[in-house]
Order: structure tokens, then C-alpha cells, then sequence
């Protein structure tokens, strides 16, 4: 080849790449790609997989002269890798991922076989990875690939030698391959430098989340320009497997004397090593600069590699002591609950005095884990479920321990501790004796293995221990808010066992929260159960529906529930309707608390027991309760007895009795409720806008969730909302 015809291409690439991969295109890429990502919290250690996946590139292809002269990827000791992945904790791991590794990888097999746009593909394998952090969300891609291409390549080395292998290799074209060696060369070739410049970008992606939280943070400048860089990163090298695949799917399909390899195809394939490389660069510099800070840093901090490795090696002795079998709980609990200067660890609120965790010793311990912001609420329903299992004991026999915890962003002032004092004497169960700081080394330790093992965040969660310390579930407050006592012993099992009984009728709903209303469930009346804050709403509903039913000569009672989170509004509107007597309510704040923090646990339960709106009609009804409650309208559900009639959004309610007369001549042949219920389908407009608002602090926010109407996949939006009205 000429230099002009050489000069020439090397401008057609740069073309190209400026056209194809330029700077702007990536900021204007970088929101489709953030689009994707809705991280759900959870993590995993993704270096045995990627030792796992670059052992597979390296072995895949052929070492033979035909080909290329060996394909060398390593960018670790892949030899030495062979006793890595045997590991439990990494077997173990690897069988959650495989459902999502296989989707993945059925997802490019089958997208890069058609015609879709290179970068519609990558975006749908971003999307099909979207809760996953960016690291493993490229390593998880790369396995999906690695599996394909391995395959390919185990077919195409047993084709001699294994008469399985060299009837699959037939129906996968292998002997045409087999026949075009020379001529398939460059493309093999190009395929080889694809996958070392993803495999360099991927472990240099993995090396910025080991770094040591306590020497290096989004302040140091690289760090975080690695950081703001990352995503469009994974971009490009899922964009790399996509053209990969793509590579390997066209020879598959190679006919006659069709050439393997365009020179359109050739360019972009070079612009795509030459971009990903760039992008490594990068990376590389900044992890150059990153490590030059951690080792600045450490020669400042001398002493705090000693007490990290302390505080580490607590840790570890605090994940040991569970894996091993106990006679009985003291172990455990002598862990989490120790002495300080000789004195009893645990308080006693009811006796008000300090004691010896023996008292404890073969008993179900509950650990009340939370900060002192610990709501009121929260701790009288806690109370009075607790106070109602002592009556009970002993069928029902657990006893609760409040671990209060305070994080370094948490200062220990006077107010602390007249807060944590004031929270300790009213609780009538046991307290430790102080809260767990993470100053403290050994506290430190424990607040550690809390938050990473049992997944505390600032939420309250209530740790369920057996008799022997083993932990039944890591979080049993959704079940202890929807099921009371009867979830004793708060194990999953019998959480499947109680939905299993459970009906979705009013009893189900109201839970004997008031015995007002179980009384007017009992006698069989048509209750109306209304809520939301707007008053107007309110006193026009009220008004009118009391006006319907005088008119059509029916009895019927009418209750206010309130609104989730109830603030000072509904505290008002509650002095309104008792004023102005409008109709009946919850008695306090509590209860109106607890029967919406109640139907949200139910949909939190459902959800850590992998149901779904499809398949589960209670978590149907749930979702609509929720849905009407987050639409910052009124709403109302009309039953007669336990019996469920209708529930709709407030304004079609109000429309709905306001056309009484139009309805009134149906009611003599259908019935008062049937008429009214088949009045307000034909009303309700043929389109919908729900919305469901979960605090993201409450745990187990799912990936997704469906309309409970219509059952399409609603979208996910993040809101920060202070409001104390």
C-alpha cells in the first residue's frame, strides 16, 4: 500500500472517530446512560468474576499458527487463579448472578444477530443491569459475553476430536470457518484487541473502589474526575462486547465469498480500540494520581493502619462468631452487649435499673437497632405489641434489646444524652447501657458488621435471635407491623404461612386498630373509610355523601383515616371534622401513623418474598391503597360489613354522588352499593396517571413495580421532600 493511500485512510479514520466518538457526543450520551441507572444499594465483590472471565478469554482460542500467534490478555495471574473461584463465598455469589449473567448473555446473542443500532444495544444491556453498581455492571456484561464467545471457541477446539463437538460445530458453520483461516485472520485479529483494551478498562475500574475510604475521597480531584468519567467508560466497553458479538455472530453467517470484514466495519472496529485505549488512559493517570495521594496520606497516618487492622480484625471475628454453632446466645450477645468499668451492660426500663445479660441466656432476643431519632410512633406501637406478648408468654417469649447507634456524623453532646436517657426509661424492655459510637474501636467494629451484614442504614430495623444467637431474620419490624405477635417466631416461614390464611377484606385492612370501627365491621354496616389532607375535599364529601344517603334511606358511618406520614394539616383537619362534626376518625396520630406504615410493610413483605402485582391480588389491593394515598387527593373505600365495594380517588367519588339523580332509579333493582359502584366505572376517566411514593430509607425499595390498574412497568423518580405541615 502507497503512503498517500495509507495517509488517506488514516484521515478517513480520524474522520470517523471525530464523527462517531467525539467529546460532545459523549455529554450528550452521558443522561441516556445515567438514565439507566437505578441502583438498588446492592454490592458485590466482582474481582473473582473478572479473574474468572479474563481466564476464559485467555484459554479460548486456539494456539495455533492458522490463527494468531496466541492471544495474551492477562492483566493478572489468571494461573493462579485456579483456586480463587472454588471459594464458597464466590460460588455462592456466582449462583445468584448466573439467572442475570444468562439474560445478559441471551440479550446480545440475540441483538447482535439483527440489525439494531450498536448504540440501542449497549443502552439495552445497560438497562438490563440498571440496579447494578458501574463496576459490576460492565464485569457482569463481560461474562455474559465471555460465555458466548467461550462456547464458540470450545465447539470450534473439540471439532477434531470429540464427535459431539464436531456435530454442533456443523449446525454453528465451523467447517466453513475452518476453510477460510487465512482470510479470517485480521478479523480474529481485531476481535483480540477489543477484548484486552475492555479487559485493561475493566480492571482499571475495579482498582478505584478498593481504594481505602480513610485516605482518599471525592475531594482529591482525580478520584472524582475517575468517578464522573466511569459511566461513559462502561459505555463504550459494553459498546465493545456489542461489537464483539456482533463480530462473531457475522462469521457464523458467512456465505460463498462474502469478505468477513468490511472496511467500514474495519474502521469502526479500530476507532473502538483506539477510544476505549484513550479512555484507559485516562483512567490509568488518574489511579496513578490517586495511588501517589493514598501513599501521601498513609505516611501522614501511621497510627491508623494499626487500628484499622483492630477494628477489621473485630469485624472478622464478628462474622466468624456466626458462621459457628452456639448452645446458646451469650456469645452473641456478649458481642454487641458488653461491660464497661465492671458495671451491668443492660438497662431495664420497667424495673428501672441496670442488670447482667444473663437474664437474656435461651431466650428469643429482638435487637431494636436505631439512632436516638427514633420516632414516637414507632416506639408506642413497638410497646404496645410488646406489652401485649407478655400476656401472652409462654406461647409467645422473646424480649427486645434497644443497640441505640451513633455515627462520627453524630456528635455525643448534652442533648444526646438526655435524649437517649429520656428514650431508655420510657422503653420497658432492656437498653444497652450506652449507644454504640464509632470513635470506639470495638463499637466501631460492630456498627461496621451492622451496617454491611444486616444492611442498617438510619432506619430502624429489629434483628430476630434465637435461642442460641443464630439470626432468624435481619429485619422483622415489616412483619412486627403487619402481623403483630402472631409472627412470633418472626422466621420467613411463618410469614409465608400467615399470607397464606390471609383474606384482603376491611377486617384484614383495619386490624382491630380502633374498636369502634370492628364494632360497625361486626354489625354489618356500610362504612365509608375516607383520607387525604385537603379540607375542602373533606367537608364537601362528607357533606354530600351524608345528603345521598339520607335520601336513598340508608344507614352508613363514615370514618377519616388520615394520610401517611401525618403531620400538623392532619392534625387540623382532625380538629375540623370533630368541630364541625363531619363523620369519625382514628383517635390520634399514632394510629393513623400505623395503619399506613402497616399496608406499607405488607408491600415491603411481599416484596422480600418475591411476589409480584401479576401474580398476588393482596399486594394489588395494597398497591392501590398506597397509590390513592401518594396522589395527594382525597380518596375513599365504601364496604358493607368486611366486604370490600369500591375504592376510588376522591374527586370521582365526588362527581359520582353529585349525579345521584342519575343513578337513584337503578338503585331499587341493583341495590344502593351495586348502583353506585357500577355508576362510577362508567365515570372514571379511560386514562390514569398513579404515582407511589416509598421512602427510600425503609429498605427494599424494588427495581421496579407495575401500575396496579393497568399493569404497566411505572417509572422510577427520586424526590427530596422536607414538609412538616
Amino acid at each position: 500500500m502507497s503512503s498517500e493511500q495509507t495517509s488517506e485512510n488514516v484521515q478517513k479514520l480520524i474522520k470517523f472517530d471525530r464523527l462517531k466518538f467525539s467529546v460532545s457526543n459523549d455529554n450528550v450520551m452521558l443522561k441516556q446512560i445515567e438514565a439507566t441507572h437505578e441502583p438498588d444499594g446492592g454490592e458485590f465483590d466482582v474481582k473473582p468474576l473478572l479473574h474468572l472471565v479474563e481466564q476464559i478469554f485467555n484459554s479460548a482460542t486456539p494456539k495455533t499458527d492458522a490463527f494468531f500467534d496466541g492471544l495474551d490478555l492477562k492483566t493478572h495471574d489468571v494461573e493462579a487463579f485456579e483456586d480463587k473461584p472454588t471459594q464458597a463465598g464466590f460460588i455462592s455469589a456466582l449462583e445468584a448472578l448466573a439467572y442475570t449473567i444468562d439474560r445478559i448473555s441471551c440479550e446480545i446473542r440475540c441483538k447482535c444477530s439483527g440489525g439494531e443500532e450498536a448504540h440501542q444495544k449497549t443502552i439495552s444491556v445497560l438497562k438490563m443491569v440498571s440496579s447494578q453498581p458501574w463496576d459490576a455492571k460492565l464485569v457482569l456484561t463481560l461474562s455474559a459475553f465471555a460465555v458466548n464467545y467461550g462456547e464458540f471457541w470450545l465447539v470450534f477446539q473439540s471439532y477434531h476430536s470429540n464427535q459431539l463437538a464436531k456435530s454442533v460445530a456443523i449446525l454453528k458453520q465451523v467447517p466453513e470457518i475452518l476453510g477460510r483461516l487465512s482470510m479470517l485472520k485480521p478479523q480474529f485479529n481485531s476481535i483480540k484487541d477489543l477484548i484486552k483494551a475492555m479487559l485493561e478498562v475493566a480492571n482499571c475500574i475495579v482498582k478505584f473502589r478498593e481504594f481505602p475510604s480513610q485516605y482518599i475521597t471525592t475531594d482529591v480531584s482525580a478520584f472524582s474526575t475517575a468517578l464522573a468519567n466511569i459511566p461513559i467508560a462502561v459505555y463504550w466497553t459494553i459498546r465493545c462486547v456489542v461489537a464483539c458479538a456482533s463480530q462473531i455472530a457475522r462469521l457464523r453467517g458467512l456465505q460463498g465469498d462474502e469478505h468477513p470484514l468490511s472496511t467500514s466495519e474495519a474502521w469502526e472496529i479500530s476507532a473502538l480500540v483506539y477510544k476505549v485505549s484513550n479512555i484507559h488512559n485516562h483512567l490509568r493517570d488518574n489511579l496513578d494520581d490517586c495511588l501517589k495521594q493514598i501513599i501521601l496520606m498513609s505516611k501522614r497516618k501511621p497510627s491508623f493502619d494499626a487500628d484499622e487492622k483492630r477494628r477489621m480484625e473485630a469485624y472478622q471475628m464478628l462474622l466468624e462468631l456466626f458462621k459457628d454453632f452456639h448452645t446458646d446466645n451469650m456469645k452473641v450477645l456478649k458481642a454487641f452487649i458488653y461491660a464497661r468499668d465492671n458495671q451491668q451492660p443492660l438497662f431495664h426500663g420497667r424495673s428501672n435499673k441496670r442488670v447482667d445479660i444473663d437474664i437474656l441466656k435461651q431466650t428469643h432476643v429482638l435487637l431494636l437497632i436505631s439512632n436516638l431519632e427514633i420516632s414516637h410512633d414507632e416506639l408506642e406501637i413497638l410497646e404496645d405489641i410488646y406489652n401485649e406478648s407478655l400476656k401472652k408468654r409462654p406461647a409467645i417469649q422473646y424480649e427486645i434489646v434497644w443497640l441505640p447507634v451513633l455515627d462520627q456524623s453524630d456528635p455525643w453532646m448534652q442533648s444526646s444524652q438526655r435524649l437517649f436517657e429520656n428514650h431508655r426509661t420510657r422503653m420497658p424492655w432492656y437498653t444497652r447501657h450506652d449507644p454504640l459510637h464509632s470513635p470506639s474501636l470495638k463499637d466501631g467494629a460492630v456498627i461496621t458488621f451492622i451496617k454491611k451484614e444486616w444492611h442498617y442504614g438510619r432506619k430502624p430495623i429489629l434483628v430476630v435471635l434465637d435461642s442460641q444467637g443464630q439470626v432468624l431474620c435481619q429485619n422483622a419490624l415489616h412483619m412486627m407491623w403487619t402481623w403483630k405477635n402472631e409472627a412470633f417466631p418472626f422466621t420467613v416461614s411463618k410469614e409465608e404461612a400467615l399470607w397464606k390464611e390471609a383474606t384482603w377484606n376491611l377486617d384484614f385492612l383495619v386490624d382491630g386498630i380502633d374498636p369502634w370501627i370492628s364494632d360497625q365491621i361486626a354489625a354489618g354496616k356500610i362504612i365509608w373509610l375516607y383520607g387525604g389532607d385537603d379540607i375542602q375535599w373533606i367537608e364537601e364529601f362528607t357533606v354530600i355523601a351524608k345528603k345521598v344517603a339520607e335520601s336513598a334511606g340508608i344507614s352508613m358511618e363514615m370514618v377519616y383515616m388520615g394520610k401517611s406520614n401525618p403531620k400538623e394539616r392532619v392534625h387540623t383537619n382532625i380538629e375540623t371534622i370533630t368541630e364541625k362534626k363531619l363523620s369519625y376518625h382514628l383517635k390520634n396520630l399514632t394510629s393513623i401513623w400505623y395503619f399506613w406504615v402497616r399496608i406499607e410493610s405488607m408491600l415491603y413483605s411481599k416484596i422480600s418474598l418475591g411476589r409480584t402485582v401479576q401474580d398476588d391480588p393482596i399486594m394489588q389491593e395494597v398497591l392501590k391503597m398506597l397509590s390513592l394515598d401518594s396522589s395527594h387527593e382525597g380518596w375513599a373505600l365504601l364496604s358493607q360489613g368486611s366486604e370490600e365495594v369500591t375504592k376510588a380517588r376522591g374527586d370521582s367519588f365526588l362527581t359520582c354522588l353529585s349525579e345521584y339523580n342519575q343513578w337513584k332509579v337503578n338503585v331499587p333493582q341493583k341495590g344502593f352499593l351495586q348502583a353506585l359502584k357500577d355508576h362510577l366505572l362508567q365515570i372514571q376517566p379511560t386514562h390514569h396517571c398513579n404515582q407511589l411514593e416509598l421512602l427510600v430509607a425503609a429498605g427494599m425499595i424494588p427495581e421496579t413495580l407495575v401500575c396496579s390498574e393497568c399493569g404497566r412497568k411505572m417509572e422510577k423518580f427520586i424526590v427530596y421532600r422536607c414538609c412538616d405541615v
